[in-house]
């Protein structure tokens, strides 16, 4: 009975659903057309002379992917040299990702986003983009990201799967994708020719509307706005709740403020399953609470909202920074300690900011942290700009 009812269950997960079987060990290498972030179209020609192509369907939100950037460049750089060509290429389509999904990310998967975490990382292989019409994925049929495929000199596939059996690097012991090259490269019958993969897996176009309903969903939660004390700031800032905070204070008659706030909520949507909590706090005058709510609600503000309740507005950002005297907007991100790990008086720097809390956020292993503290903004001073 049990397995009756298993299998009703395992139907109705997948019915409806597309599938994308793997390309099949033999098989020659599907072509290609793809524009890089070089600005440049690589195609599958251009990489005839090499003795072994290792095509590697990888992206840039995924937390698994993200850990084996640094293991795609360091193949480029052991096997560049033997004429062995390695190549990325992006499979998910932006418009199927969830803003949930993206909770280890500071950006989507977008061709102008892959540009931005080459330059982050200094990353130096060909990334390819099929994320428009996904032609290339699916005669590919990567499962996951990452997924390594390995070809021989006549380009017919001789492996397919993972890179190796961990994305933790420390607990790394099979070399399956370096094993496949090394054989192909001696000439040698590759032994393992298939492995299960692991990592997030790709986002197909069907999935499309999964992220509109998701989208749906978050305009129809309510905007409220509260009354904000001294004594309430005081407390915000002493950030009794013990998860990490993100406190933005912005005024209607600000431009700079409701030019980013839209980022702000972005970042809340994204990070907030992982314990983020954003507060925005208004600087408007309490009489001017109707304007405030209006524009929330314009901004699909889901956050815990504040308004200040004086019209001593000095008082009240004292009670929360003494050192802080004016301008808006101003920012400020504090972990579950109470420590500021950010603040910036002016515009925010929206990637910067996203990596700081991304380098701070608990995570399940400490290395989805350290990928992050490269680039992150920790205990930046207070800057200057805007209004």
């Amino acid at each position: 009975m049990w397995r009756l009812i298993f299998s009703l269950l395992l139907a109705f997960a997948t019915w409806g659903q597309t599938t994308h079987p793997i390309l099949a060990v033999g098989s020659p290498a599907p072509d290609f057309s793809l524009p890089g972030v070089d600005g440049k179209i690589h195609r599958l020609a251009d990489y005839a002379a090499s003795p072994v192509l290792v095509v590697v369907f990888t992206c840039n939100h995924c937390p698994i992917a993200q850990m084996y950037e640094e293991r795609i460049q360091q193949l480029e750089t052991d096997y560049g040299h033997r004429g062995v060509a390695i190549v990325a290429i992006q499979p998910n389509d932006p418009k199927a990702i969830r803003i949930d999904e993206l909770d280890s990310s500071d950006i989507s998967d977008s061709l102008d986003e892959m540009k931005i975490r080459v330059e982050y990382k200094h990353l130096h292989y060909p990334y390819l983009y099929d994320g428009e019409t996904q032609s290339v994925t699916r005669a590919y049929g990567p499962q996951a990201t990452p997924h390594v495929f390995v070809f021989d000199k006549d380009r017919k596939l001789r492996y397919e799967g993972r890179m190796d059996n961990s994305y933790r690097k420390e607990m790394v012991n099979t070399q399956d994708a370096r094993n496949a090259i090394d054989a192909l490269l001696a000439n040698r019958e590759v032994s393992l020719t298939h492995t299960g993969v692991f990592g997030c897996s790709t986002k197909w176009q069907e999935k499309s509307a999964s992220r509109i309903e998701a989208l749906r969903k978050i305009e129809e939660q309510p905007v409220k706005v509260e009354m904000a004390t001294a004594g309430d700031l005081m407390r915000l800032r002493q950030n009794p709740s013990k998860h990490m905070v993100l406190i933005s204070f912005w005024a209607t008659w600000c431009g700079s403020c409701i030019d980013e706030f839209g980022d702000f909520q972005d970042t809340f949507q994204m990070y907030k399953n992982r314990d983020l909590e954003l507060v925005t706090v208004s600087a408007n005058m309490p009489d001017e609470k109707s304007s405030v709510l209006r524009m929330l609600e314009k901004k699909h503000a889901t956050s815990r909202n504040l308004l200040f309740d004086s019209n001593d507005t000095a008082a009240l950002q004292t009670a929360f920074d003494p050192i802080w005297e004016s301008a808006v907007p101003y920012t400020v991100l504090i972990d579950a300690a109470g420590k500021v790990l950010y603040k910036n008086l002016g515009t925010v720097d929206m990637l910067e900011l996203r990596r700081t809390i991304l380098a701070n956020l608990p995570s399940d292993y400490i290395g989805f942290n350290h990928y992050w503290q490269a680039g992150s903004a920790q205990e930046q001073p207070v800057k200057s700009g805007g209004r």
